[in-house]
């Protein structure tokens, strides 16, 4: 497909062994390859998926909420709790935007670096991306397809042979 993802354009085997040639599908996270035929338990991986990953949201809302009520216990002001409770919110929001873009295209990997910090803050909002994007599908898995898609197709445009010897093509006279 391409350099970046891992995978390659070359021929996996010779044509006669048997052995699938041109480019192979890169698997996602949880699900492998089976999102390129939806095989291999494909519908009950994406179930897990989405259950997995709301659970681990309400359990993340719940840490959260022990963490406000030590700010509450600890009464260190208005100001501050409301600081934090906005940063959460807004750094949720900003987690769930960008792990919903990159499902759809990759991901910048300097700006990814920049953003690990905002990232891990807003943890709760990237769950729910991800839980919102299994319920449609494995999540990646359309950028993934496209990628393939395009893999496959320039090596069956590459690998398409002429018939006959354009040598000795007839010439009309």
């Amino acid at each position: 497909m391409s350099d970046e993802n891992g995978t390659s354009d070359t021929s996996a085997g010779s044509p006669g062994s048997g052995t699938p040639t041109g480019p192979r599908p890169e698997p996602l996270r949880f699900f492998g390859t089976t999102w390129v035929d939806h095989d291999g338990g494909y519908p009950a991986r994406r179930i897990a998926v989405a259950v997995g990953s709301l659970a681990a949201a309400a359990v993340s809302c719940l840490v959260l909420r022990f963490a406000y009520q030590g700010l509450a216990i600890a009464d260190i002001g208005g100001f501050v709790t409301v600081l934090v409770v906005v940063m959460f919110a807004i750094c949720s929001a900003l987690a769930f935007r960008h792990t919903w873009d990159s499902f759809s295209r990759r991901p910048d990997p300097d700006r990814q670096a920049s953003l690990r910090g905002l990232l891990a803050i807003g943890f709760v909002g990237s769950l729910l991306a991800y839980f919102f994007r299994s319920l449609t599908e494995a999540p990646g898995e359309k950028l993934h397809r496209q990628e393939y898609d395009e893999a496959r197709t320039r090596h069956e445009r590459r690998t398409t042979r002429r018939t006959g010897n354009p040598a000795k093509k007839r010439h009309r006279t």
